[in-house]
């Protein structure tokens, strides 16, 4: 499908060991839906930091080659945090995505890290298996104060690993997502 608004690139989840097809494909679909072009990214997985992370600035780079005006990422969990670490990593400019989105995020490995994905990406950690909403929460504030634009949505319950979320309280992300995707494409 040929579109105007530009690329956006899915990273699905799995704790750096897996790729969890439930948010690769479907949310592939739903952004051609809306207009997008939209892939799955099948990062390596089970290998050390920086190898995902050089997979991913290749493919933006590889899309901004083919003529992508505009390329973007969106991420779950451990994809989250790939999609966060393109985005806000320093890097050549043809390797960073314009925006990225990031659901249910590893934002940090301080703290309460997800232990298996640290594990696999940088090594042993004993600290609890988790992906706190904290995290969340002081990558906004330092968003904040940082002066990038963002939002930040939370909603009730263990909501962890859903990708499009249907029949739970999270599924409105979508909608939610939607509105943001069409204001920032408004700003160009």
């Amino acid at each position: 499908m040929t579109t105007t608004r530009g690329t956006i690139l899915v990273l699905p989840g799995g704790g750096y060991s897996r790729l969890a097809d439930h948010e690769g494909e479907p949310i592939a679909h739903w952004l051609r839906g809306l207009g997008w072009d939209a892939r799955v990214v099948r990062y390596p997985v089970g290998v050390r930091h920086p190898m995902p992370l050089d997979a991913v600035r290749a493919e933006v780079a590889a899309e901004r080659a083919a003529g992508a005006s505009v390329v973007g990422v969106i991420g779950f969990s451990a994809g989250g945090h790939l999609a966060g670490h393109a985005a806000l990593a320093p890097s050549a400019p043809h390797e960073r995505p314009d925006f990225a989105v990031l659901s249910y995020p590893v934002t940090s490995f301080v703290g309460a890290p997800h232990v298996r994905s640290r594990a696999v990406l940088v090594g042993d950690d004993p600290s609890v298996a988790d992906v706190p909403v904290q995290h969340s929460y002081v990558l906004a504030q330092a968003l904040a104060a940082a002066r990038v634009p963002h939002e930040l949505h939370v909603f009730p319950g263990d909501i962890h690993g859903v990708g499009l979320a249907s029949g739970t309280a999270a599924a409105a992300w979508t909608g939610l997502c939607t509105d943001w995707l069409t204001r920032w494409d408004a700003e160009l």
